[in-house]
């Protein structure tokens, strides 16, 4: 059964944002509806792992998601937070090297220390823990990876990299915005069109972006939480639209709040709800494939974040 959002929807969903945004915002690489790999096909494999993103390119993701933080000699490491004890063995590898609050810092160790450490699946029942090898990559081993795919697959993925507490980083010295501007402009992502999104929950860093002079693509994510509240509204919205192309907000937000995705489609911003899970599908619906469809093509979002990009690439390719 599709919910009833999906059948009422689909005038609304059309095709993305207004010709009038699109022709505004010439950079922003993709209007369609697509599928982006959260942390790759992290419902299969360890998150931000390089078989999770290998896996997540070959089921048709769009763009696979890495998120980023800072070594302590200043290079991008994927891993999902500042923190290395919840998907890695450093407890065992680095057992002294704790802070006084008992938590091991990704910024307290060198990208050559973070090489010797084991990434381990982070959610119970999916991957089995301590089960295969796995190990930490830097952000410059992801997007070789994609751009290797894409030259042998003839297929052209984008990457879609979250900068991770910029302004805890900037505050231990280790600015991002500068640094990863300079590895994309390395790797040709600063062309026009060119297929990469850059998200952040703090407006302040894709502030600082625009700042430094990028005209990338950028995305403001939003969690259910207070902080985020001031955007809940047509006034609220209109405002990202100074600095960023699109909203990345809890899928429940949408549910929550229906206008939402027209008061974004309004202020010509793209909308990329977090975060579609098949063993954590509420029971409203039906199954995972369900409640993608009812978010694409009910609410009319523009994309969707899932940890099973294979599902969501059929749920789009259906339609």
């Amino acid at each position: 059964m599709i919910p009833l959002p999906y059948t009422a929807g689909i005038l609304l969903a059309a095709t993305g944002l207004p010709v009038a945004a699109q022709e505004e915002r010439a950079e922003v690489p993709d209007s369609r509806k697509i599928v982006i790999a959260h942390r790759g096909a992290s419902g299969y494999l360890p998150e931000h792992t390089l078989p999770a993103y290998a896996v997540a390119h070959g089921m048709g993701a769009d763009y696979i998601e890495p998120d980023l933080v800072m070594t302590r000699d200043g290079r991008f490491i994927c891993l999902h937070d500042i923190h290395l004890e919840a998907t890695t063995n450093v407890e065992d590898v680095f057992p002294a090297r704790a802070r006084e609050d008992g938590r091991w810092y990704a910024a307290d160790f060198t990208v050559d220390e973070i090489g010797r450490l084991e990434a381990t699946e982070r959610l119970n029942g999916r991957f089995p823990k301590g089960v295969g090898r796995f190990r930490v990559p830097t952000f410059a081993e992801m997007i070789e990876l994609v751009q290797g795919m894409n030259r042998s697959s003839g297929r052209n993925v984008g990457i879609y990299p979250e900068l991770k507490a910029p302004a805890w980083h900037r505050a231990e010295g280790l600015p991002m915005e500068e640094a990863l501007l300079r590895v994309l402009d390395r790797y040709g992502y600063r062309q026009p069109g060119a297929p990469v999104f850059v998200q952040s929950f703090e407006p302040e860093s894709l502030k600082r972006l625009r700042a430094l002079g990028s005209k990338l693509p950028q995305v403001l994510l939003m969690a259910e939480v207070e902080q985020y509240q001031r955007f809940l509204s047509p006034e609220g919205i209109a405002g990202i639209a100074d600095f960023a192309d699109g909203i990345g907000p809890a899928k429940t937000m949408i549910e929550r709040c229906r206008d939402l995705v027209v008061w974004a489609r309004k202020a010509g911003l793209l909308v990329h709800p977090y975060t579609f899970r098949a063993d954590q599908t509420p029971s409203r619906y039906e199954n995972l494939t369900d409640e993608i469809r009812s978010h694409l093509f009910g609410f009319g979002v523009n994309g969707v974040f899932t940890d099973h990009p294979d599902v969501a690439r059929d749920a789009i390719d259906w339609y």
